[in-house]
Formats: structure tokens, sequence, C-alpha cells
């Protein structure tokens, strides 16, 4: 008898459901997706790394006897006043307007109750932000949105904005239904329309022009304030190497895992490249120029516990930086107002809705009913709490390596799970001395 069962069903790899999906979206709405948040996509991580606790071979410290210190001092080549950070986690820039005025002041509130910094954003500074924020750093970004002399003067230090790890080489975006009649004021634009910010800065075309736009900036502030430059992962060893020739203090390395507000989903799943290589490549030009731990380089793409902490800095960053990970502590994909995400066609814990400006939470809005669900006073303690809890973990870890301060971990104390990883981080493959793209004898 003749088998007539149908043949098994195969998905394409090339064209699998959601391709599908999305190329018939295109055809019939006829322009690009935008979104906010990160890359989905899976790529090499910190979980692929792992930390060499002490044994034999090495001398663990005891948590409830011995100190491991985690200060660090941001600007210490040219500025007359240097950060002091008591911890070595700080708030990545986000824009009033991409957040609300409330996440805003929460995320400041916080990050002073642990003596770490927070970021404006493109923008510029909000009242509250300043207020809440003992150390807060000022971005100057292409836009130059709401940017002025007294608040460069206002702020603890100023960060150069070349580019984001979620889209590098693009610039940002804030779409109409968040621009307020506040929003618009700071920007000096139109309320209601869309607004785009430029993807380079109008007054610079190349490293030579930055070195007089950071001599500018060290001159309007007395040079008293630490000048960072923010770069987006995708040539890091070339842009640190001219962004250290150019005078900066600190170096800000986006990884493609970082989020944005609102782009194109075409930007942030296929430019850039991912924290890691990025990471070492930077630490590698600042060796070349002996730089290293003289300029201060502050990691951030896709940081969220305290054990990405300690990978980071066992690498050899100085400090991380934190943004989609802070928002998540203000309640971003929680499980309440799960009718709110229902109507954006989401559910908590795949939300990626910023753009919207209908945020179930509060954090990613302009609209003063939600807005109002976010209360700042508590938002502050949720971040106090998570940072909090980021370092103690990382205090553990280092700990279990004989570390008596987080920045004495080294690439010595890593290895990899991954063959990709290893690769890109530069630490040998678990169990073994091989570092894979390397010639020759390797530790």
């Amino acid at each position: 008898m003749t088998d007539r069962r149908p043949p098994p069903v195969r998905a394409s790899a090339a064209f699998p459901p959601e391709v599908i999906a999305e190329i018939q979206r295109a055809a019939d709405e006829g322009i690009y997706e935008i979104r906010g948040l990160g890359t989905k996509r899976k790529l090499p991580t910190f979980d692929d790394l792992l930390l060499l606790g002490a044994s034999i071979s090495r001398y663990p410290l005891e948590g409830y006897r011995e100190k491991c210190s985690t200060d660090v001092v941001i600007g210490t080549r040219f500025a007359k006043k240097p950060l002091h950070l008591k911890i070595p986690v700080t708030i990545a820039g986000m824009s009033f307007g991409s957040l609300s005025a409330n996440a805003k002041e929460a995320l400041g509130l916080g990050a002073t109750a642990v003596g770490t910094s927070t970021t404006t954003g493109d923008g510029g500074m909000t009242n509250e932000e300043r207020e809440a924020s003992k150390l807060l750093v000022y971005q100057v970004l292409p836009s130059r949105y709401g940017m002025n002399p007294d608040d460069l003067r206002r702020a603890d230090a100023i960060e150069v904005v070349i580019g984001q790890g979620a889209k590098p080489g693009g610039g940002g975006m804030l779409l109409g239904q968040k621009v307020t009649e506040r929003v618009a004021g700071m920007r000096d634009l139109p309320a209601g329309i869309d607004q785009r910010s430029a993807c380079r800065h109008p007054d610079w075309t190349g490293p030579d022009d930055l070195t007089i736009k950071i001599e500018e900036l060290r001159e309007i502030t007395d040079w008293e304030k630490p000048i960072y430059v923010k770069v987006g992962a995708s040539r890091p060893r070339y842009d640190v190497q001219l962004a250290v020739k150019a005078g900066a203090d600190a170096i800000v390395l986006d990884g493609m895992q970082g989020g944005t507000g609102a782009t194109q989903d075409v930007f942030i799943e296929h430019v850039g490249i991912p924290t890691l290589p990025a990471l070492r490549q930077a630490v590698e030009a600042l060796q070349e120029l002996d730089m290293h731990r003289k300029v201060q380089l502050i990691i951030s793409g896709g940081i969220r516990t305290g054990a990405d902490v300690a990978k980071a800095l066992a690498m050899g960053a100085d400090a991380v930086s934190i943004g989609s990970a802070a928002l998540m502590a203000l309640n971003c994909n929680r499980p309440i107002f799960e009718a709110d995400y229902e109507a954006l066609g989401t559910r908590p814990g795949f939300c990626h809705h910023c753009q919207t400006g209908k945020c179930p939470v509060g954090v990613a809005t302009q609209d003063p009913t939600l807005e109002a669900r976010l209360d700042p006073q508590a938002g502050g303690r949720r971040i106090r709490n998570y940072l909090s809890t980021m370092v103690l973990e990382a205090q553990t870890m280092a700990r279990a390596c004989g570390k008596s301060h987080l920045l004495n971990l080294e690439p010595e104390d890593l290895v990899a799970v991954t063959i990709e990883a290893a690769a890109m981080a530069g630490v040998p493959l678990a169990g073994t001395d091989w570092i894979p793209g390397r010639a020759g004898p390797q530790l």
C-alpha cells in the first residue's frame, strides 16, 4: 500500500516566519520598522566568560573581614575636578523626551544614593535631573538641542557623543507623539513633529576638529570638567586612539547591545560590533599608546549584573555604564498594567515600544497620566537597590579571585566557554591555553 502521508513541514533558514512577516509588513506599509531598546539577536556576551576563583594557587579574600574597594576616579588626565565615584557603575545618557521627567529624576536620585553619576542625553538638562543628581554628565550631541554654556558649567563632566552602540553612524530620533510643549521648548523645535538629530556634528569633520571642540569646551568650563568622548562600537581601535589624540579625559564605548529610544530595527540588528570585541580592542588601543588607566575607559552595551561588571573590569574597563538595565529596574517590562501592554500589541517581557510614548509603566512617555505611574522617590530607591546589588555581586566575585579592589581584576582571571567568546574577548578557551586567532605562545 502506498504511503500518502504529506512530507514533513520544514522551515526555510533564509525565510523563517518572522522574516516573511517583516517582508510582508514592509510591502504593506512602505516604511522601515522603528522601535526602542536594543538588539534581539543572539551574540557572544559576558555570560560566555567565566571568572577563575582562587583555591591553592591563588588566595581568596574573606568577605566578612577583608575589604574589596569599589571607587574609581574619572578624568584624571587634564580636568581640574575629576569625578570621584564610589562605585564603577554609572547611568548612561538617556534624554528627557525619550524618558519622562519622573524617570530622569529617579535615575538621578538612585545614582546619588550610591555615589555614582548619571547622564543627560539629547535634549538638554532638566532642573529635576540636576537637583536629583549629585554628579551629572552633560552630553554634547550633534543636534545641540538645549545646549548652552550655563548648563555646561552646571554639569560635573561633559560627554561629546559621536555615536551610540545601537546605531553607530546614525542620528537620534524622537517621534512627534512624544514631543510635548516642554520637550519642544527645550529643543527649540515645533511640538508634535518628529525630531531627528544629525548623524555627525555640524562644526567638525575629523579628529583635528574634535581637538578644537574639546579645547572650546574646556575653555567654557575653565578646564574644570572632565571631557568624555562617546563612540558606538564599529572600529574601536582607531576611534579610541583618535579620541585620545584629540585630548579626551575618558572614553565611553557603547557595544551593539546598547539600547536606544527609537531607531530603525535594521540598524539595531545589523550595524556595529558586540561589546566583547569592542572592549578588547579599546583596551589594546589604550595599551599601545601607554594610556591604559590614564585615559579612563567606560564600557556600555548589555551590562546587566554584577558578574558583567566584574568581567568587564577584568578585561580592562575602568567603569561600566547601564541604560536599558536601569529602565528595567524602574519597572520597564514588569508584568503590571498588562491591558496597556496588550493595547500596544505586546506583553511584559517583550515590549520594545519606547518610541510610541505609551509606556505602561511611565518610563518612556510624556503622557501625564502614564508618567504619574512612576513615582521618582520610589524609582530612586529601586535604582539604589539595583546598583547596590550589582556592586555586592561584583565584590563577591572579586574577593573570590583574591582581589582587594574591583580594578585589580585582570584578564588572567578569565576564561571563555565558547570559541567565539574566546576570540572576541582575547582570553583562553576554558581548559586550554588557546586564544583563537592568535599564533604562538599565548600565556
